[in-house]
């Protein structure tokens, strides 16, 4: 199993300063991918909590990393498609994928905040749908010299999108939780993605589903990735009713070697989820610190 680690997009630590500190010491660590993810807003009196509260935009900060790396995968997990229309995510990401010299994993999801939508001019209506239209066309744009698309949800009168991505076009893959979400990875990306919310110990019912609607679809489930987002929180260790992932380095290390098993082909770490680091009110300096003590000691070769 490939292990990654999230770069700091939340909070106050998330300075450029401290995203480079973290990307090159992955780097030369040894782990296999940097992630990012996503928040458009936060609502006022939203309960959402404090982790969501100050987010970096995804795109523009692993177009800073893909400078000031040169083997590392980077990744988002993940953007919400209805945001943005399919022409512009296309460009953006083939863009990306370029100057990043073909290291990017691009994962998509329908969204699920009524502001978001609102604020993007998009109904929450359908979303199902909009998205394996949506997967079509980025596929068309990025592999067609000319494409001519007429959906339900879009359309691109006759036109060239150049240039293509020379480095190949980048894995989509999907996230997602109840089934129908599960089976649609299944049946049209190249992987799935955990959400923060994932509950660990079940993941390995969730990746048979997965797997299943791959092979009704015709296609191999060997060939697809199923990546964890690890919710990662270091505290002491034998806390009572210890959730994987959160608890003493060891015991973390030790919840990595179980996951392994179940199925995943990758999992990162990713501490923007621990409030106590990622909050807009924790000390920048002291959160770095902690971030750097775990990133050492839960490198794939530690």
């Amino acid at each position: 199993m490939k292990i990654g680690f999230g770069v700091p997009v939340s909070g106050a630590w998330a300075t450029p300063a401290n995203m480079l500190l973290i990307a090159r010491r992955a780097e030369e660590l040894g782990y296999d991918s940097l992630w990012t993810f996503q928040r458009l807003l936060y609502p006022v009196g939203h309960p959402m909590g404090p982790v969501y509260r100050s987010v970096r935009d995804p795109i523009v900060t692993l177009s800073f990393l893909a400078g000031v790396t040169s083997r590392i995968q980077l990744g988002v997990a993940v953007l919400n498609l209805p945001y943005v229309s399919p022409a512009l995510l296309a460009k953006q990401l083939a863009t990306l994928q370029d100057v990043s010299g073909g290291r990017l994993d691009v994962g998509l999801g329908l969204g699920w905040l009524p502001e978001e939508f609102t604020a993007s001019g998009m109904p929450m209506e359908s979303r199902g749908r909009r998205a394996v239209e949506y997967l079509q066309v980025l596929r068309r744009l990025w592999s067609e010299e000319i494409i001519s698309h007429k959906g339900e949800f879009y359309e691109i009168p006759p036109s060239y999108q150049d240039p293509k991505p020379q480095s190949g076009p980048p894995p989509l893959l999907l996230g997602g939780a109840a089934e129908v979400a599960l089976r649609r990875a299944g049946e049209l990306a190249d992987g799935w993605i955990s959400s923060s919310r994932t509950d660990l110990s079940t993941i390995h019912d969730q990746i048979s589903i997965i797997k299943d609607a791959a092979r009704g679809a015709g296609r191999d489930p060997d060939t697809l990735r199923f990546i964890c987002r690890g919710v990662t929180k270091v505290r002491e260790a034998g806390l009572p009713d210890r959730r994987p992932l959160t608890g003493s380095l060891a015991e973390i290390r030790a919840d990595v070697d179980a996951l392994a098993a179940t199925g995943l082909t990758e999992l990162f770490h990713d501490l923007n989820f621990d409030p106590e680091i990622s909050s807009p009110d924790a000390d920048p300096a002291a959160s770095l610190l902690r971030a750097e003590e775990a990133l050492d000691a839960l490198a794939p070769n530690a």
